[in-house]
């Protein structure tokens, strides 16, 4: 559970115990199973603690090892870790995902943070209104998101989006829009490319800084603010009447007004028609 749900005046063996003593386990079989648990969870030494004895990573280690000890077929995580702050989330998201690999059991991972999804998963379900949108790995999640909405809602910062027009000529076909033409012959598509509107959708990190030394379409525009994350950093610039975000490397140094074109890989692109799914 979200909130460690468990039983205040019981030490963490009891705690561990207290579903298989309610199902009238044999006591022998009931200590094997909190023995291996414990030691799974590393709770070996604090087995005789009460939960108000315990710092909140440990308690939700408690929590899940009174779900691991009944040795079932499917666990049910619902959103584990929100309760627990950026440093415990990070050890335990790490804990549960050796846990997994060691069990080998189907766990069922509820969860609104895209990096748990992301970090976690085998295969992600990504639901709104109740339906589920597109069930796949995270890398086909990440890279061919099945419309606008998955698109928008996986990534940090989140993808970027420009409207305009598929056209077809006597060749390839052209995304236009704004003061951007690109050159369609190196994207995937689904289907017959059909013209009309459609958004075309590229990631931070998908941009190229020096787009015209790569050969790559160019979007021209000014650094408007720079993100310093450490290893990387995320540069927003101004593009027509649209601000769009870059990822660099953390050593790669730009001030606000810095003009620049970064190039577009258009096999790293999505494209979107107007009912918003994948082209």
């Amino acid at each position: 559970f979200q909130s460690y749900a468990l039983y205040p005046r019981m030490s963490v063996r009891k705690n561990l115990s207290f579903g298989l003593r309610v199902a009238g386990l044999p006591k022998a079989e009931i200590e094997a199973r909190v023995a291996r648990t414990a030691a799974l969870l590393q709770l070996d030494k604090l087995l005789d603690r009460r939960p108000a004895e315990l710092s909140g990573g440990q308690r939700q280690r408690v929590a899940i090892g009174r779900a691991l000890v009944r040795e079932v077929d499917v666990f049910l995580f619902d959103e584990p870790l929100s309760n627990l702050d950026a440093k415990l989330r990070n050890e335990l998201r790490v804990e549960i995902k050796k846990l997994h690999q060691r069990l080998g059991n189907t766990m069922i991972y509820v969860t609104h943070d895209q990096v748990e999804a992301l970090t976690l998963a085998d295969r992600i379900a990504i639901m709104r209104d109740g339906v589920i949108q597109q069930l796949a790995s995270p890398a086909e999640i990440y890279r061919r998101p099945i419309n606008l909405f998955v698109a928008g809602f996986i990534g940090a910062p989140a993808m970027n989006f420009v409207e305009g027009r598929i056209e077809r000529g006597n060749g390839a076909p052209v995304f236009r829009s704004k003061e951007l033409a690109v050159d369609l012959s190196g994207y995937s598509f689904r289907a017959d490319a059909a013209e009309g509107p459609a958004t075309l959708g590229f990631r931070p990190e998908h941009l190229v800084l020096d787009g015209a030394t790569s050969g790559l379409p160019t979007i021209p525009g000014r650094v408007s603010v720079v993100e310093p994350m450490g290893s990387d950093a995320v540069v927003w610039f101004d593009w027509a009447d649209q601000s769009l975000s870059l990822r660099l490397m953390g050593d790669v140094t730009l001030e606000p007004g810095y003009a620049l074109a970064p190039g577009l890989d258009i096999a790293k692109a999505s494209l979107f028609g107007a009912d918003g799914s994948r082209l």
